[in-house]
């Protein structure tokens, strides 16, 4: 385990890569070691435990031994100040060739353009500091908006988290998860789509009041925003521009919009101005939030 680890630290790559790379370096320990002995590590980490140990299980995947290992490791580190009030979740595909993913490889939506070929979810979370807390798996055909409830009511009971805020991409967010995290009461901050939601593109977008302007550091850069706060219908809209981006947006409009008229005025002509152009049209960024009153 000490060895795969190292080599994912270092360079990264498969157990094969890991087994060639120890070669040019002399790490104790492992002179005893065959390629099978990392492959078997593996498959280790993933044994299912006993069903007594299976309290706070997702519908998704039994708890295994690696959730025994993240949750002692979690533990180790903590103080009295430790706190895991902020999560960060990304999800990606990973694909099966050949026998692999008997139990959770499913065809699903492949991120790897791969649909031919069984795969299965995987979950990153990584606390404020950038520093990974555990990982989850789901079949391959599990949808990102159906995953998030079961994860926070794990996370919750996995490291006795009091006090949890949502943020996320709209893309992962259904109404029925809305529902669910206003049941929980818990905070949450959601990107909105601005096209297709009517309730923001009719009353929120429209909105008189004044954008307040901001100045941001990102990547060494300051960035120019303006960002003003709608409340509607007992939620929270923040909406906010940024000018650098809309100009760049309307100069990749422009171009494109010219090299459409070079290639075919007619099939442009007088609708230049009309045509939305995909995310070049309007330069907003809008989210939404819900923060429950606290009692007392």
């Amino acid at each position: 385990m000490f060895l795969t680890v190292l080599h994912r630290l270092f360079v990264s790559g498969s157990d094969r890569a890991a087994d060639r790379w120890r070669e040019d370096y002399a790490i104790a320990g492992v002179e005893g070691l065959d390629l099978h002995h990392l492959y078997r590590a593996m498959a280790w980490l993933g044994e299912e435990l006993p069903e007594s140990e299976q309290d706070g299980r997702t519908p998704f995947a039994p708890r295994c031994l690696k959730d025994v290992v993240e949750e002692r490791v979690f533990a180790h580190r903590r103080d009295l100040l430790t706190r895991l009030d902020l999560v960060f979740m990304d999800t990606t595909s990973l694909y099966f060739e050949g026998a692999g993913g008997q139990t959770l490889g499913q065809h699903g939506y492949s991120k790897d353009h791969r649909p031919d070929l069984r795969q299965m979810i995987l979950a990153v979370l990584i606390d404020g500091d950038g520093r990974p807390v555990c990982s989850e798996m789901w079949p391959g055909d599990t949808a990102d908006v159906t995953t998030l409830i079961p994860v926070i009511d794990r996370l919750r009971r996995r490291f006795e988290i009091a006090r949890v805020c949502v943020v996320a991409d709209r893309g992962m967010i259904s109404a029925e998860t809305m529902a669910e995290l206003e049941a929980r009461r818990l905070l949450y901050i959601l990107g909105v789509r601005e096209r297709t939601d009517k309730l923001v593109r009719e009353l929120v977008l429209d909105d008189p009041s004044p954008f307040v302007p901001l100045v941001m550091s990102k990547r060494r850069k300051e960035i120019d925003y303006e960002a003003k706060t709608v409340k509607l219908a007992g939620r929270r809209y923040i909406v906010c521009r940024n000018h650098q981006e809309a100009a760049k947006d309307a100069a990749d409009r422009a171009a494109i919009v010219a090299a459409l008229e070079r290639s075919s005025p007619r099939a442009v002509g007088s609708r230049a101005d009309a045509w939305p152009c995909g995310r070049f049209a309007p330069p907003s960024t809008i989210a939404c939030s819900r923060a429950w009153p606290r009692a007392g």
